[in-house]
């Protein structure tokens, strides 16, 4: 017969790489969570972990342990949501994180209008521009853009955006208006974080370094400047369509265009969805598609 004492812990510790972490995720103490793998190594005969004043890591034989033990919990977490929360609205807390102003302009909106829907949802939104620890600060799914790095996260495209290089009319009838990439070294390119503008050329990638009067970390700002005609400016479309679209602003440089990059939703890895969580992931796809 299987004997559950202390798998729970066990996949918590595994997957947050703290006991102290993997406590405040399970709602009982530290102490409790050690005891329970301790027993649960000496059950099994098998060091599960690497134990540092500093550092917690898996041992080969806990990461195939915790990938069986993983598929368990899984299963059964499926099986009791389906039975009690499938036909049911969705209701409780839902915690994510999403840019800023993506998320101000875009997402929160979206979660709002689902949150009208859904009243009985509780609803946590953390709008940064920094890279949150989805599984230790247990949030239920991030929103983020362009090229993804963590490979430990489940991801679904939601969308895509795509980055424009323009200027106003009255910039250009008085500096000219550049062809080709070379040419930005005469421009006065307006920055962001970065001193380079990312373009496709012949199939390939390149970033090309600019210089400008004008270097700012807010995407409005440097809106505001392009359309008072100070300067050349790269930005997502969701900054300049509408300008676009009116003729305030012009684009450039489309034959340089790189591809759209993806925005995405991310989740933990190895994880179900949750109904309430399935349905906001397809809500915003819907949405934002």
């Amino acid at each position: 017969m299987f004997i559950w004492e202390g798998v729970s812990e066990f996949v918590a510790v595994a997957e947050v790489e703290s006991f102290t972490v993997a406590a405040k995720r399970l709602g009982i103490s530290t102490a409790q969570v050690s005891r329970q793998v301790s027993a649960l190594e000496t059950r099994l005969s098998t060091k599960l972990f690497y134990r540092t004043t500093r550092k917690v890591s898996v041992t080969e034989a806990g990461q195939i342990y915790y990938q069986h033990c993983r598929q368990v919990l899984d299963g059964l977490e499926e099986a009791e949501r389906t039975i009690t929360n499938l036909q049911l609205a969705p209701k409780g807390k839902l915690r994510l994180t999403a840019p800023v102003t993506f998320g101000e302009k875009t997402i929160a909106p979206l979660v709002n209008d689902f949150v009208l829907r859904y009243p009985e949802l509780e609803v946590q939104m953390n709008l940064t521009n920094q890279k949150l620890d989805l599984v230790a600060e247990g949030y239920d799914l991030a929103v983020r853009l362009g090229k993804l790095e963590d490979s430990s996260m489940m991801a679904k495209r939601l969308s895509s955006r795509t980055q424009y290089v323009c200027a106003s009319p009255l910039y250009l009838s008085t500096y000219g208006v550049p062809h080709s990439l070379s040419e930005l070294d005469q421009h006065n390119c307006l920055q962001g974080n970065l001193d380079y503008w990312r373009f496709q050329e012949q199939g390939k990638a390149r970033n090309v370094r600019v210089k400008g009067n004008i270097r700012c970390d807010s995407g409005w700002a440097l809106l505001d400047a392009a359309l008072k005609g100070i300067g050349i400016v790269q930005l997502p479309d969701y900054y300049v369509q509408p300008a676009l679209d009116s003729g305030q602003l012009i684009s450039l440089l489309e034959h340089y265009q790189e591809p759209d990059d993806g925005i995405w939703a991310l989740y933990p890895h190895n994880r179900h969805l949750s109904p309430k969580v399935r349905m906001l992931l397809d809500f915003l796809s819907e949405s934002l598609g």
